[in-house]
């Protein structure tokens, strides 16, 4: 009887299968489609060689190879498709390269130690930003003399405007490399930090927003609790103490950010999603929001009359930043992909996924491919597997179409190596039937037990478009990233292309045919 209801069970999941469409019978679909993709990649000889106005960098936290591929059925089973045969914005770049995560100390690494390569052109220790490997984590008396810039100063140096924009905290481990140096990432406001570190003359990171790079033009994410006094109520959750204030300077960094900036600037600071979205973005100069007190809510669970989405931060930042006639960097971080993934939920982390390429859309509709670098990857990725042999159009977050063959249980699609996802009833698996394994915090089966899952240690994709974006091509160290942004956009060290004012260089062939046009120029005159 067991049995037979869990293959009941199955056949229900298996029938809220969207079926394919009837054209894939057709071969003609399939070679059509082929020499469709194939004329689009024959115009990709053309390729685009000017100088990037604008850099826009997508970072999905945790967002590895086969979060893309979940990410892409689920947007399209949302849709009402079968999911396989979606495109997300990001698989429309016409350009991919696979980036080696490794920490210089670490084989897995972590998202401070990848945020300094990918935003500081350089490798450095796990858990530390803005500095190189010759920093240690913890050990505050390494870090004078061994910072490194980001690309985010490049381009303020340059003239840009610059802004950041992400679901965690700003003065996360992704956001906090591109304009603080600290050996501990976990240093959001001098209330984490040893009183060694203090003394010895560390900065914590939510103070380092504030003075490192200055006038960054737009802010904005989670992290309001790491601006304030110790024990200072915050404004949203009053009574909730874990929100409260934690800095023991006493000092409220959202007010020295405010006086800080020119008074003949157009200055807001923000901490809802009403209150931005009543901003006129022509008329706004600098912009901090802050709209949680630590990592804001995952999609799934956000207050859309408190929070705003990713896609609704970008769209206010690209609209503020492109007023510039210099043109802008923006880190985009889709932070909380990654905590879906280390919770084991996910569920939570696919939505995640999805919300970030709507924002990638969103960017390239309000900016050209032919003046915009965007550069979307990840920093690492996560031991998160879907297989199966499931069916076309299985739900992704359904069953596999068969029992297990040894314990004779059936499982999910969707499971990940380790995390808190382990669970044994009876001195075996858990069976899943007896289970919601469609919840939004459903915790995927895992094969080890781990409070938190770990980070996977396998190359992450790439993708671009936009001028220079063909630099990324195969396989690369993943410091090689911030070198063709800058390259693109004519800051940072190599600058030698640029001195023209105009266009790159062109091609090997354009210069070709230019020293044949000099060499019968010459023997003209000669003759």
């Amino acid at each position: 009887m067991v049995v037979k209801a869990l293959i009941l069970l199955l056949a229900a999941t298996l029938s809220r299968s969207v079926p394919f469409p009837e054209k894939e019978k057709n071969p003609d679909y399939w070679r059509n489609q082929a020499q469709d993709t194939l004329k689009s990649a024959l115009k990709l000889q053309d390729l685009n060689t000017n100088i990037a106005k604008n850099v826009i960098m997508f970072l999905g936290d945790g967002m590895g190879v086969p979060t893309v591929t979940a990410a892409r059925i689920l947007k399209g089973q949302l849709a009402g498709q079968p999911g396989e045969e979606t495109q997300l914005e990001m698989d429309k770049f016409p350009h991919v390269a696979l980036s080696k995560t490794y920490n210089t100390n670490a084989q897995v690494s972590d998202s401070a130690g990848t945020a300094t390569a990918y935003l500081c052109g350089v490798k450095a220790n796990e858990g530390t930003v803005g500095v190189n490997a010759a920093a240690v984590r913890g050990q505050c008396n390494t870090s004078k003399g061994n910072e490194v810039e980001s690309i985010l100063k490049w381009a303020k140096q340059a003239g840009k405007s610059v802004g950041v924009v992400t679901t965690t905290r700003v003065n996360h481990a992704t956001p906090s490399a591109a304009y603080a140096h600290c050996v501990n990432r976990d240093w959001f406001s001098d209330n984490e930090m040893p009183r060694e570190a203090v003394e010895q003359g560390c900065k914590d990171i939510a103070w380092q927003l504030m003075q490192n790079v200055p006038n960054i033009d737009v802010i904005m994410g989670g992290g309001r609790k790491y601006m304030y006094p110790k024990n200072t109520p915050d404004v949203e959750y009053p009574k909730d103490e874990k929100a409260n204030g934690t800095r023991l300077d006493g000092l409220n960094l959202t007010k020295v950010w405010l006086e800080k900036k020119p008074a003949s600037k157009v200055t807001r600071y923000v901490w809802n999603r009403d209150q931005l979205m009543a901003l006129r973005p022509a008329e706004v100069d600098y912009l901090l929001g802050l709209f949680e007190p630590v990592d804001m809510h995952y999609e799934l669970e956000r207050d859309q009359s408190m929070d705003p989405s990713l896609p609704e931060m970008v769209e206010v930042a690209i609209k503020m930043l492109k007023r510039n006639p210099q043109g802008f960097f923006l880190l985009v971080e889709g932070g909380r992909i990654d905590h879906g993934h280390h919770e084991g939920k996910a569920k939570q982390a696919l939505h995640e996924a999805v919300q970030m390429d709507i924002a990638i859309g969103l960017a390239g509709e309000l900016t050209r491919e032919e003046d915009t670098l965007t550069v979307v990857t990840a920093d690492h990725s996560h031991v998160f597997t879907f297989g199966g042999y499931t069916h076309r159009g299985n739900p992704i977050f359904g069953l596999a179409p068969t029992l297990s063959d040894v314990d004779k249980k059936p499982f999910t699609s969707i499971l990940y190596g380790n995390g808190p996802g382990f669970k044994m009833v009876d001195g075996s698996r858990e069976n899943v039937s007896t289970v919601d394994f469609t919840h939004s915090n459903y915790l995927a089966q895992s094969a080890v037990p781990l409070r938190m899952e770990t980070h996977g240690g396998e190359d992450v994709a790439v993708f671009a478009k936009g001028p220079m974006a063909h630099l990324l091509h195969g396989v690369h160290e993943q410091n090689y990233i911030p070198h063709v942004m800058a390259y693109a956009s004519c800051i940072g060290q190599n600058q030698n292309h640029c001195k023209s004012g105009g266009a790159h260089h062109g091609s090997a062939a354009s210069l070709t045919l230019m020293s044949a046009v000099l060499s019968i120029l010459c023997l003209h005159f000669l003759f």
